[in-house]
Order: C-alpha cells, then structure tokens, then sequence
C-alpha cells in the first residue's frame, strides 16, 4: 500500500492491524524527504536519526501492547517551537546557533503520544510574513506551483504536508499562520480558542521557555483530514502544568450537532477593507452550497454580527502594539511623532497599524475592553448560529515577493493591487476575539491553485467547527495531492 498521502488515523490503524510499522513508515517518509523536498524546502532542519530510533522505540512498545494516539506515526514540527538539540531560529539570523535545552511543551505532548518526529519546517524572519523565507534556511515554495508561496509563518508545515513529508505538524497562529498556509496549499487546519494549547516553549530566541500567556497568538495543529485535526488537537490541549500545576488533559464540550442539516451557519464574503478575489468567493459559494444541499441553514447576513471594521482596525492595533513592544526607545519615539501627525478622522489600517505601535499601557486597557465587547456580541451571534463561514485571505497563494520592505509590496486581487498586509484582515476576524477557526479546502482556482475558507465557532467549542469541517469533507472531498507531487 502506498502511505504517503494517508492520514494519521489510517495509518494508526495499520499500524495497530501490523500491515506496517513504524520504522518502515519513517524510512519511506525520509526518502521522500530526501529525494523531494530540495525543490520545495520544506524541512529545514532534519532530525533523521533520532527518528529512526524513536521509530525502532515505538515499534517495541507495540509490541509489548502499548497503544497510544500518535504511536509510531510520523510528524513535523514548525521550526519556531523548541526541540533539545536542534536549532530554534525564527529564522533570525543572529540566533542560527540557539539550541535550547528542553522540548516545548508541545513537542513533549507530540512525544508522549508516540509521534516520531521527523525534523523541522521552514518558517519566515520573526514568523512575521505571510510567505516563508529567511537568510538562514532560503525560501520555502508552494508544491502545487513552484513559483508561489507556501504561506506563513506556518508554510514550511503546510508545505511538508501537501507534499507527504508525515501525517501532522503543530503551527501557530496570530494572523492567519496556521490558516493561510492550509489554505495555499491545499491542506487543513485548525486555531484554537486563545488560550486553550499550552505554548511554552513557542518563544523566540534567545528567551527563556516561560509559562506565559500570549495575547493573541495560540499554537494548533495541521493534516490532511478534519479528522486528524481532532486527533491532534486531542493530543494539544489544556493547560500549562507549570501554570496550574495540573495534566493537561481536558474535556472540550462535544459539537452542537452531528448532523449537516442541523447546522445554522453565517456565511460571509465582503469586508469593508479589502475585496475578495473572484477564486476566494466561489470557494465560499461552493461550501455554502454544499450547505444547502445538505439541509443546513444558511445565512448570508446577520444584525448580530459584529462590525467587521470596527474588529480590524481594533484587531490591527493589538497586533501591532505586540510586534515592537521591544523596540529601542529611539525607534518608539520616531513612531509616536508620526503617529502625533495622523488625523483624528483617518480610520485605514495604516494608522492603526502605527497607533498601536505606540500605545501606552492605558491605550492596551482601552482596546482590550473594546474586545470584550466584541466577544460579549460573538456570544450573541452564536446563540442564532452555530459557525460562520469566511475566507481565509482574499486570494490563492501568490508569487514570491522578497521586497525588504512589506509596505513596497501588493496582493494583487482579481487584476488591482492592494497593500500587502491589508489581507490580514480575515484572519483577524477569528483572532481578535479569541474564537476557533478551521481552516479547510474548498476547491481550486481557475489556475489550478487550492483554495480555502474558515469555519470560525463558539468560544472552547473548537469541536463544532471541527465536526462541520468533516461533514464538508465528506460533501465536497477534502485533500488532493498536487500533481507535481504525485507525477500526474
């Protein structure tokens, strides 16, 4: 049988009925890895002996009836989380040779479940872009096109996936790095409501691996099925133990439905900063249809939603009040002078992007309460819906762009260009609040290029949007193997 497209729960059930073990299973995805991956650039840092041993570890303990989730399947993991005895960079090349110590929390929960890790994947300076590339590791590309990007941060996952480089990889996601990279290539993915996966061990180096909440951003995992997305998740949640000093096992309540036809769904596909390209919209069109016709109820608007421009400009802010809260001095004085000279009246996403580069604590407090608004209206919206539906960006991944500076660069939808990290902003609308998104395939674009949307849930109900994102599977197919990979 062929594994390299196989999803983490047929080969656990191989494994389990001994038609393969897990030292097979990894030699073949090594070969693989070593035969394919110099035109994608996925791997970045290969961690192939230690997992031949842990394969040859896993394979034993089967064999003295052990049985756990991931036992014996093969996995990567985004370079940005800790591993002992590999390399954690960011990609920054000061810290190309920062080796920590101890394992993230993550990888200790990937390691306890069995998983065998296969090495690291590629990840953009700082995991601040939308594209994967940095001096240290080069440039990771798209394997249904070559010539276009992987996405980011979580590209070089994304990318490993949609190419069989193993079954799952854990990401992150604090604007759009988990969802944005599925989306591109073709795979699934899943954020989890903020705060809900431990992410010690997920720092940049060379800080100290502390036991710290982040604001917005949250650790989750990649596959190729909604289903191992569930079982992946299952491995990652709760809580930090050196936080409260419990297991991190956890109980998430089940999804509202199991069935299409009980789904109330929203469904969007305008926002008033940006538009959505022509590929982005019939990928909705084709999910809401499937909706449809698998007796769902669909809605195309809603008084209880939000307002979207309100949400990006607040979410834009807390963003970027984050990105330089480490900046020198001079530097944050040279912004508050800039960000002195802006209008009152101006409300782009420009000026908030500076306004929240200089907010004072004071500042912070005010739009985190603005936030608990706006969670308090989500909890309103879910109380008539059960998931909404959205893109993801407003375009298929797009060609590499390496221009030093991001605010030079365009995201060209449907023929017009528009500034770059204005396509943020669908992200934003599932991480400012701290809600769960799926992000799944919906299909290709004319050109061939998989397409995406997000199916965003309830705060801590990350199984309904799960459960939807498997009923879809079902409805309209899920993962297809590019065909540069598969020589078709």
């Amino acid at each position: 049988m062929e594994w390299r497209f196989q999803t983490a729960e047929v080969l656990a059930a191989a494994l389990r009925a001994g038609e393969v073990t897990s030292v097979e299973l990894t030699d073949e995805a090594i070969a693989r890895i070593e035969r394919d991956d110099e035109a994608v650039n996925a791997i970045c840092v290969p961690d192939f002996d230690r997992a031949r041993a842990a394969a040859r570890d896993a394979d034993q303990a089967r064999a003295r009836g052990e049985d756990r989730p991931l036992l014996g399947i093969p996995v990567t993991v985004k370079e940005s989380y800790d591993i002992a005895g590999l390399p954690t960079t960011w990609g920054i090349p000061q810290h190309r040779n920062h080796m920590p110590a101890e394992d993230a929390v993550q990888v200790s929960r990937l390691k306890a479940a069995g998983a065998v890790v296969l090495g690291k994947t590629n990840v953009p300076l700082g995991l601040q872009d939308i594209q994967s590339f940095n001096e240290i590791y080069g440039t990771t590309r798209n394997p249904w096109d070559h010539g276009r990007t992987s996405g980011g941060s979580s590209g070089g996952s994304a990318a490993a996936l949609a190419s069989g480089f193993g079954a799952l990889s854990i990401g992150s996601d604090l604007a759009g790095s988990l969802r944005t990279p599925a989306h591109f290539c073709g795979v699934y993915a899943h954020k989890p409501t903020l705060g809900l996966a431990a992410a010690r061990g997920m720092v940049p180096p060379p800080g100290p691996a502390l036991p710290v909440d982040p604001d917005l951003a949250v650790v989750g995992p990649m596959a190729r099925s909604a289903r191992d997305l569930m079982l992946l998740l299952d491995v990652m949640a709760g809580p930090d133990p050196l936080t409260l000093g419990v297991a991190h096992d956890v109980r998430l309540p089940p999804a509202r439905h199991e069935r299409l036809r009980d789904f109330r769904v929203l469904v969007l596909d305008e926002h008033p900063f940006i538009p959505t390209g022509s590929a982005v919209r019939a990928g909705v069109n084709r999910v809401a249809e499937a909706l449809v016709d698998g007796g769902a109820r669909v809605e195309r608007h809603s008084p209880l939603l939000p307002d979207p421009a309100e949400a990006a400009l607040l979410y834009t802010e807390l963003m970027f009040s984050s990105s330089v809260a480490r900046f020198p001095v001079e530097a944050r004085e040279q912004l508050r002078a800039r960000a002195a000279a802006l209008s009152t009246d101006d409300r782009s996403l420009d000026a908030a992007r500076l306004r929240g580069m200089v907010f004072s604590h004071g500042d912070w407090m005010e739009a985190d309460h603005r936030r608990a608004l706006h969670r308090h209206r989500w909890r309103r919206l879910f109380a008539e819906f059960d998931v909404v539906v959205c893109p993801i960006t407003p375009t298929p991944a797009f060609p590499h762009d390496h221009n030093p500076d991001p605010r030079e660069r365009r995201i060209d939808i449907d023929g017009v260009g528009h500034p770059y990290f204005d396509q943020l902003v669908w992200a934003g609308v599932a991480t400012m609040p701290g809600l769960p998104a799926t992000a799944v395939p919906a299909g290709r674009s004319p050109e061939g290029l998989p397409v995406g949307v997000q199916l965003i849930g309830p705060m801590y109900e990350d199984r309904t949007p799960l459960r939807l994102a498997e009923l879809l599977e079902e409805r309209i197919g899920g993962f297809q193997a590019p065909k540069c990979e598969t020589g078709a």
